[in-house]
């Protein structure tokens, strides 16, 4: 028999982009939010954007046993997608239109950007995957030449770190010497990360 409601521990859900689930687990751990699930899209999905929208709203459309859910999505190159189904489920959304800008804070990111837009971005998931989602994702192992067409705009890498990791920091640096480009490393935890699931948590 079902406990009564007034009985029964209120339940959260976190539908996260797949490249959050580790920083998520950490934060999850890091608050004692037992009652927290979290579940994720591919991250891979970063090079197939039309596919993201779709697949929140299936993970949303299942979400009807929790008392409160939460996206920790940015638009990621979906035109607005992402917000059209945060606006049809009525759930709660991560500001920031990615996670360079939650990870590094809005006024830091937005000034760097601002002095030079001409920068890109890994974090620590992207690092450890840098082979896979970025010279294989883009075709880079098999076609060197569309390094040029890809990065050829860009002036630095810059590394935002979750975690102090000598080892990642020697990856993204050999990164952005393969894609010819200047190296930048910026340590800032999980940032706005983790003031959103802090203030998610405090909110029950």
């Amino acid at each position: 028999m079902a406990a009564p409601a007034s009985e029964r521990t209120p339940r959260a859900l976190v539908v996260a982009c797949g490249a959050l689930g580790r920083e998520l687990v950490a934060l999850k751990e890091s608050t004692g939010w037992d009652t927290l699930d979290i579940t994720c899209l591919p991250a891979i999905w970063h090079n197939h954007p039309e596919k993201i929208a779709p697949g929140l709203r299936r993970k949303l459309r299942a979400a009807s046993g929790y008392d409160r859910v939460f996206v920790a999505y940015g638009d990621c190159g979906t035109g607005g997608e992402v917000d059209a189904v945060i606006e049809e489920f009525g759930v709660e959304r991560i500001a920031g239109p990615h996670c360079y800008q939650f990870f590094m804070g809005t006024e830091a990111f937005t000034e760097m950007t601002d002095a030079d837009p001409a920068r890109f971005f890994l974090t620590d998931y992207l690092v450890r995957h840098f082979d896979r989602l970025i010279v294989k994702g883009l075709g880079l192992d098999r076609f060197p030449e569309l390094r040029e067409m890809y990065f050829g705009n860009y002036s630095a890498l810059v590394y935002i770190a979750q975690t102090e990791d000598a080892r990642l920091k020697a990856k993204a640096e050999q990164a952005a010497e393969r894609l010819g480009l200047a190296f930048e490393y910026r340590y800032c935890g999980y940032g706005e990360l983790q003031d959103f699931i802090e203030d998610a948590r405090n909110g029950y």
